[in-house]
């Protein structure tokens, strides 16, 4: 497939792939790194942008479901390439409990098959070992999302 028809045709990773590393800085700068999350699941969710009512519809059902997610060990992290003052604001402004990352280069957009013209809403789940358990474009609920971990290997 040609590389522009992928950014918008192409699948996710799939479960079972490992996670591709990475280290972003947050809305204030400080670095994150997947590899320091080991040991508990990680849920990826790559959105369009900051202040658009999809995403921020997505981030609040999160946010609302934090307890869900901490009951079930996983940190979320929002990536997308808008810069540190934009996250800074639409996390504050809606009190999100977890950070929001910039990949201003979209690299790691990139890695996870999220990037194109605009950011592809993307959400992932990555167990304890650093391997993918859910890929899927869209906003499914976190019940979803975690009722993969019951699979083998889970929580």
């Amino acid at each position: 497939m040609l590389q522009p028809l992928r950014a918008w045709f192409g699948k996710p990773l799939p479960p079972g792939t490992p996670a591709p590393p990475f280290e972003l800085p947050d809305q204030d700068g400080k670095p994150v790194r997947l590899a320091d999350l080991r040991g508990g699941n990680v849920l990826l969710v790559f959105y369009p942008g900051d202040n658009t009512p999809g995403c921020r519809r997505q981030l609040c059902e999160l946010r609302d479901r934090w307890d869900l997610l901490l009951s079930r060990h996983t940190q979320v992290l929002g990536i997308n390439p808008q810069g540190p003052d934009s996250h800074r604001s639409f996390r504050g402004r809606n009190r999100y409990p977890f950070p929001l990352l910039v990949d201003q280069g979209k690299e790691v957009c990139r890695r996870y098959r999220a990037a194109g013209p605009i950011t592809r809403r993307t959400v992932y789940l990555i167990d304890r070992e650093g391997i993918i358990r859910f890929a899927e474009r869209g906003s499914p609920s976190p019940e979803r999302v975690l009722a993969a971990l019951d699979g083998p290997a889970g929580d």
